[in-house]
């Protein structure tokens, strides 16, 4: 039996022998491999977390002790250790165990995490809560060196230096979010990681002068001085002034070393930071080499470490990618911003023809704008690409600095829709609600990868903030003979049929022309409309085809409530169209919440899937 198979329950790790437990550590790290390498998941972030985990695991106890991960993808030794290997057999799949944490899913799990820089707010409400209450529990977080350049981190470590809550902030510097760490927090970090010249002075004048009387007198004057000392070269200081307490850094791999430090560190009660050091993608040579490249990761093979899968060359992130390229060596005003994640959007070709107009802000979504917004009140024309899970976090920047401004700010919307398996955190399902209601905010959604090129083409063109929303995966082919010119509001007819038309919402045009054909072949096709913009409705084309069409149906990948179909019918109303006999559906997400899964079954039990739309329609006919 394996060291692995005796953790069956929280807390079983302590009935491993301390000699065991790099034996331990190896066995979770092949574990991990296995399992990811078949499923899919984050890889390195977790294998370099494993003697962390294991450590706070051997200093803490569970369900009673709280500990929170921040963004969470690194928790998959948590899970081992808390009695969830079996689990693993369905790990991000529909109805299986979630890649982050989630308090449904074990008493272990604190709190539900997915997004970053929030574990040190959530630790500091349970341990004021903790404190309220006048109970016991050890309550920690782990949060990465990538985190900490989103402020909200700073906002409540500001906030617990002044309630003096004992909570243990654990950094797990790995020198990696999903890119490269980037700006002056990471080179703060960077002086942690080469500076030991503070503890070496520190023990060798103490251990020289106090081998004589004279030296002693010496000593008590560095002693006095020791802040000053501190302060010129401990960059840890940067801590101590906000008044938490600093430990560091030490080897994030030396798991005796962590746990006597975790458990001093619980003894004091008090605001303490303890800087690991880590080694992202650790135990797995290609994730060691290419960390980023294996953060998140769709099945693969062990020996190569090459995806299994045909690689995708045509998504909607490569064709933005490479047309932004062009578009940018036509107009020396655009410039181009991220928020940590230049490969996941495409911008890291921009970087490299572009390295002087590219910025990397690190995560910290709401700098981004506000950054891009400053850019474009001097003339330039930016363009802020982002995962639409991560840009809600900006919505405050976008409406006041952005958008009440009339700025030109381009907003790429990568992995608009249904994202899949990262779960209920990370699906991009709420964009066209929060984005649409924006004064003066041009939404756009195109049908095909020409679309998408053409739309970037004439936000180009615009001068007040635009948003270009397009999913994750392959871009769609169909339609290309069907390209009318853009125009300020209007929506393209792509297919002419009778009694029922489709207002199709961007990239659901590919499951609605599969409708279409099937019924074309029963001798009733339908009229298709490509919305195009989904911040206004085309109410002259929707008259015109409410005179010899019977049912509207709107399709869009968006939560029902303040989607395009309720702003679409409510027009409709405003405008006098809709009339006895006009029937108007709209097809949307009814779900609020929808959990991980692959992204076409998600679509089947959400019936937003070409078979369930046909189903829905065919009575109508």
């Amino acid at each position: 039996m394996s060291l692995l198979d005796l953790i069956r329950e929280p807390n079983d790790i302590k009935s491993i022998e301390k000699e065991d437990y790099a034996e331990l550590a190896a066995e979770i790290r092949a574990f991990l491999i296995a399992h990811v390498s078949e499923k899919g998941g984050h890889l390195a972030s977790n294998l370099g977390a494993v003697e962390l985990t294991m450590a706070l695991h051997l200093a803490m106890e569970f369900p009673e002790d709280k500990l929170i991960f921040d963004v969470g993808h690194q928790a998959y030794t948590h899970k081992l250790l808390t009695g969830r290997k079996e689990e693993f057999l369905h790990l991000r799949e529909m109805d299986g165990m979630s890649g982050f944490p989630k308090r449904a899913e074990s008493d272990c799990d604190a709190f539900d995490t997915g997004h970053s820089s929030t574990s040190i707010s959530a630790a500091m409400g349970y341990a004021v809560a903790r404190d309220l209450r006048g109970s016991e529990e050890r309550i920690a977080c782990v949060i990465g060196d990538g985190s900490m350049t989103g402020g909200e981190a700073y906002e409540a470590i500001n906030s617990l230096a002044q309630v003096k809550s004992g909570c243990v902030i654990v950094l797990n510097d790995n020198e990696m979010s999903i890119n490269k760490n980037v700006g002056g927090l990471s080179k703060y970090l960077n002086s942690f990681r080469v500076s030991s010249a503070y503890n070496d002075l520190k023990s060798g004048v103490e251990n020289s002068l106090l081998a004589t009387r004279t030296g002693e007198k010496v000593a008590r004057t560095i002693k006095r001085s020791k802040d000053n000392i501190k302060q010129f070269l401990v960059p840890g200081s940067f801590f101590e002034e906000l008044g938490i307490t600093y430990v560091g850094p030490i080897d994030g791999h030396d798991i005796q070393q962590m746990v006597s430090t975790f458990r001093k560190a619980f003894k004091l009660n008090k605001p303490i930071l303890i800087h690991v050091k880590t080694k992202k993608g650790k135990g797995y040579r290609h994730a060691e080499r290419h960390p980023d490249y294996f953060h998140g990761i769709a099945p693969f093979d062990v020996d190569t470490g090459k995806i299994l899968t045909a690689k995708k060359h045509h998504t909607y992130t490569d064709i933005f990618g490479k047309h932004l390229v062009t578009l940018a060596e036509k107009d020396e005003r655009i410039v181009a911003i991220t928020a940590a994640m230049a490969i996941g959007t495409g911008l890291n070709r921009f970087e490299s023809e572009f390295p002087e107009r590219f910025f990397d802000v690190g995560i910290a979504e709401q700098h981004a704008v506000t950054y891009a917004a400053g850019l474009a009140c001097s003339g330039y024309v930016p363009v802020v690409a982002v995962y639409s899970s991560f840009l809600q976090r900006a919505y405050d920047q976008i409406l006041h600095d952005v958008a009440l401004q009339k700025l030109h700010v381009i907003f790429a919307v990568d992995r608009s829709g249904i994202v899949g398996r990262d779960g209920e955190t990370h699906q991009g399902i709420y964009d066209t609600s929060y984005l649409t209601h924006i004064p003066g905010m041009t939404v756009l959604a195109p049908k095909n990868r020409y679309e998408l090129m053409d739309m970037m083409d004439y936000a180009l063109s615009l001068t007040g903030p635009v948003a270009i929303k397009y999913p994750r995966g392959d871009a769609y082919k169909g339609l290309s003979e069907a390209s009318a010119p853009i125009e300020a509001g209007k929506s393209e007819v792509v297919k002419h049929g009778s009694d029922v038309c489709f207002f199709v919402c961007g990239h659901m045009m590919e499951e609605v022309m599969k409708v279409y054909d099937r019924m074309e072949s029963e001798d009733s096709a339908p009229t298709v409309v490509n919305v195009r913009f989904l911040n206004s409705v085309d109410t002259d084309l929707a008259r015109e085809l409410a005179r010899d069409h019977h049912t509207f149906v709107t399709v869009e990948e968006n939560i029902r409530r303040g989607g395009y179909g309720e702003f679409f019918t409510a027009e409709l109303y405003r405008a006098g169209i809709l009339r006895d006999g006009l029937r108007v559906e709209n097809i949307a997400i009814e779900e609020p919440i929808v959990k991980q899964g692959e992204i076409g079954e998600l679509r089947r039990k959400l019936g937003l899937d070409s078979e369930s739309i046909y189903q829905r329609v065919s009575h109508e006919r």
